[in-house]
């Protein structure tokens, strides 16, 4: 007799840059709306310049991808534009929940906009898509490592001018190159604010990098943590403190920080114990929804229908939400 397999909890992303899931179609709208020569005039032509098709070198020339969607980001009204429409794609996804994080200074560079005013319009968007949806979404601001931490004191105060409007703090961007060490004190700020703290680490650097996010800038939850399965002193230090890892399988692959699903560690951290989840990461430039990694890279990756469910599962248990709100979502 076969045995039931465990049904999946509703559907979760903890982890997807809103300002890496941007619409082709609206690149090209915008382009024409604000002017920008674009590589591209049709869904076909732009496609390859932004979305990735084979791995990359490494994180930081993954990154470049971000050019074009950051590019049409002329004005306040585009900025809340994609953040509603991040919102009604992960109702298109079958999203029960949503947790949208983005750099105010990563989108506000291209045309040197105020960072506390795109901070306001993301918001604005998301809440418009909220309503419209009935999707769930909280919000995450991002310190970009790669501006350094003079810069990124101003990217906090843009943040923490609406402070009721955030949930957590992530630092994110070159971690080979800006090690989380530089940014102890804007970390204690966001904490003594009220914020959750989620760090990407273990991703380019190595499991040095993860310790740092958990006992210096106070992570309970870390983006990617790959190289955690490298150093078995911090996989304990993950299962004991109990620390959220937010895996991205397709992502990784096309990084290059794994070689191909089959080497990812995500069936090594749930078989261990951890509270490993599966996000999208950046679907845009990855060219992947949640259910594509759910039924296509987890698979890959070497996941079971039980392990699939125990990772939602996960993502529901250390989502950044008060327990009545998980209960009500759940339901």
């Amino acid at each position: 007799m076969a045995l039931l397999m465990p049904a999946r909890p509703p559907l979760i992303d903890l982890h997807r840059h809103l300002d890496g899931s941007i619409r082709l179609a609206t690149i090209l709208d915008l382009g024409r709306q604000h002017g920008i020569p674009l590589p591209g005039d049709t869904l076909e032509e732009l496609k390859p310049h932004v979305v990735v098709s084979t791995p990359q070198p490494g994180l930081v020339e993954f990154l470049a991808k971000f050019r074009w969607m950051t590019a049409v980001l002329a004005d306040y009204d585009a900025c809340r534009r994609v953040a509603r429409e991040n919102v009604e794609d992960a109702q298109g996804e079958g999203i029960r929940y949503l947790e949208l994080r983005f750099s105010p200074l990563f989108m506000a560079d291209a045309y040197n906009l105020d960072p506390s005013k795109v901070t306001a319009a993301v918001i604005e968007g998301v809440r418009e898509g909220e309503a419209a949806t009935g999707v769930k979404a909280n919000l995450i601001g991002i310190l970009t490592r790669t501006y350094g931490p003079t810069r990124a004191r101003r990217e906090l105060r843009a943040l923490l001018d609406h402070r009721e409007e955030i949930v957590a703090l992530d630092l994110a961007g070159d971690e080979g190159n800006w090690p989380g060490e530089l940014f102890v004190g804007h970390f204690q700020e966001a904490r003594d604010a009220g914020w959750q703290v989620t760090v990407h680490a273990g991703e380019a650097a190595g499991a040095e990098s993860i310790v740092t996010a958990i006992d210096q800038l106070g992570a309970t939850r870390i983006g990617h943590a790959v190289r955690a399965a490298e150093d078995p002193a911090v996989m304990d230090l993950l299962l004991q403190r109990r620390i959220g890892i937010e895996a991205n399988l397709t992502s990784n692959v096309q990084t290059s920080t794994v070689p191909d699903y089959a080497a990812h560690p995500l069936k090594k951290f749930l078989q261990a114990g951890l509270l490993a989840t599966i996000n999208t990461d950046d679907p845009g430039i990855s060219g992947i929804d949640l259910r594509h990694e759910l039924d296509v890279a987890a698979p890959a990756a070497g996941l079971d229908e039980a392990q699939i469910v125990q990772a939602l599962e996960n993502a529901w248990e250390i989502a950044f939400l008060p327990p009545g709100e998980k209960a009500r979502l759940r339901a």
